[in-house]
């Protein structure tokens, strides 16, 4: 849903600033349509990036596609990158070579204002959603946006958090140009606009990346999996915990385990499964496997209360 809103955000938002740029020859507007025909495009990709990462698992995919996710953000965040920063900085380098004045700054105010409504509305959906995760985790809304195994929540987050910034910049850019009548102010909102876009996707590039190759949950999460995995009756200790995202909110776990009483070891395959199975009824758990520990190895204690 958050996607959706954007997506259908963007799209008028852009339709409405390249009408604009047309009409007053603005390089910050230049710069705003640029980045909104960017981040609809990027919607797109965050739309693909839903519906393929959810799909299950099967035979060649063991842990499920859920990196789908991180790959398909991974093009959006370049997508910001070329088609957002490079863009706008090289049009307001342009600018201020061969400046153009602008010809109706009211046009500009009425569309940067009716965009910063509806870029606002995404921005409070997505903002809600990362406040919600974040309070469920004990951590603050613009870390848990950023941190969060969510690819598609921490784009639109940051994607509309620049939108807003940008907004501003090229309000500032277009006044400025308006009140001196030198259009340099323009052709800086311009670069200005397009060098927050380049922080963003690189912002972005990284997270994805990071996932890509293999991210791990913070101490709460894994403490929280340590206790629950005590807390069956037939584990009696847990020696070794590996954890990995594998998706948005999925996990692959790997354990070793020393299980209660002295079991036949045809029971204690059985066992194994059943832990596993009931580790993996959990709709974040991916996949669980769990081994046998041996009698020397230290048990990890669950976090304290």
């Amino acid at each position: 849903m958050t996607v959706v809103i954007a997506l259908g955000a963007n799209l008028l938002v852009a339709l409405a600033k390249t009408v604009a740029s047309i009409l007053t020859g603005s390089a910050s507007m230049v710069a705003e349509a640029a980045h909104s025909w960017a981040d609809f495009g990027n919607e797109i990709f965050l739309l693909v990036a839903d519906r393929r990462s959810v799909r299950e698992r099967d035979e060649p995919h063991p842990l499920g596609y859920g990196r789908e996710a991180y790959v398909w953000s991974m093009f959006a965040a370049f997508g910001v990158f070329t088609a957002g920063a490079v863009v706008s900085v090289l049009h307001g380098i342009q600018q201020l070579t061969v400046p153009e004045r602008g010809t109706d700054y009211l046009v500009n105010y009425l569309v940067l204002v009716v965009a910063f409504v509806l870029e606002g509305i995404s921005f409070s959906q997505a903002f809600r959603t990362a406040r919600a995760g974040g309070k469920r985790r004990g951590q603050g809304t613009a870390y848990f946006a950023l941190t969060s195994s969510n690819a598609t929540l921490r784009a639109v987050f940051a994607e509309d958090s620049a939108a807003l910034v940008g907004l501003v910049l090229a309000f500032a850019g277009i006044l400025l140009h308006q009140l001196t009548g030198l259009a340099v102010f323009d052709a800086a909102g311009s670069i200005a606009i397009g060098l927050l876009l380049g922080v963003v996707a690189i912002v972005l590039i990284d997270r994805n990346r990071r996932f890509l190759v293999g991210e791990v949950p913070d101490a709460k999460l894994r403490g929280e999996v340590l206790t629950r995995i005590l807390s069956h009756p037939d584990v009696d200790r847990v020696t070794f915990l590996f954890m990995e995202y594998v998706g948005p909110a999925r996990l692959l776990i790997v354990a070793a385990v020393d299980f209660t009483g002295n079991q036949a070891e045809s029971d204690v395959a059985e066992t194994l499964r059943k832990v596993e199975n009931v580790i993996e009824e959990d709709e974040h758990v991916e996949r669980a496997v769990l081994t046998l520990s041996t009698a020397d190895q230290p048990s990890l204690a669950p976090p304290a209360v």
